[in-house]
């Protein structure tokens, strides 16, 4: 990874599922994170459930938070379930939290 994406990663980390005590990029709600030569940073995430009570809020979270860096121009957000989430694309460390190792 390279330094525009570490401080992406750095951001995920900060933000964490309301229901689990757990970050999102360490759940694997993130699959892919691309940037452009512009520095404008565009996330395919993923939700615990399509009736996830964050669906709205937690995108926005996400966009709010890593456009407001000084090393971003924005970002954007698209959420996709396919594939669709499941326990084990969380990380071992998230995984062992949980008590599911």
């Amino acid at each position: 990874m390279n330094e525009q994406e570490d401080k992406v990663v750095e951001i995920l980390k900060t933000i964490f599922d309301p229901e689990i005590p757990v970050d999102i990029y360490e759940l694997g709600l993130i699959y892919e994170v691309k940037i452009d030569k512009e520095s404008n940073v565009e996330i395919e995430m993923t939700l615990t459930s399509p009736n996830c009570p964050v669906a709205e809020s937690m995108p926005a979270d996400v966009e709010k938070k890593v456009s407001e860096h000084e090393m971003f121009n924005s970002c954007k957000v698209n959420i996709v379930f396919d594939p669709p989430w499941d326990k084990d694309m969380m990380s071992e460390e998230a995984q062992l939290e949980l008590g599911f190792l």
